[in-house]
C-alpha cells in the first residue's frame, strides 16, 4: 500500500464531509474552528492539485483515503 497523502486530522475533516456535514458541524465535532477546518481542507485540495471540496471527496475515494 501506498504512502498515506492526509494526516489524521485531515482524515477526520473528510470524513465527516462525505458524511454530509457542514464546516461549523466539523468544527464543534473535533473541537477546533471553523477556520481551522476550513485550513485543512484547503491542505488536502492543494496537496491534490484539485479545486473544491468535491475535486477532493473524488479524489479520495480513488486513492482510497476515504470511503463513503
Amino acid at each position: 500500500m501506498g504512502k498515506k497523502i492526509l494526516t489524521p486530522r485531515e482524515k477526520e475533516v473528510f470524513d465527516q464531509l462525505v458524511l454530509n456535514k457542514t464546516t461549523k458541524e466539523i468544527a464543534i465535532l473535533l473541537k477546533i474552528s471553523e477556520k481551522t477546518v476550513r485550513n485543512h481542507i484547503s491542505n488536502v485540495m492543494q496537496k491534490l492539485g484539485v479545486k473544491g471540496r468535491a475535486g477532493a471527496v473524488v479524489e479520495l475515494l480513488k486513492l482510497n483515503e476515504i470511503s463513503i
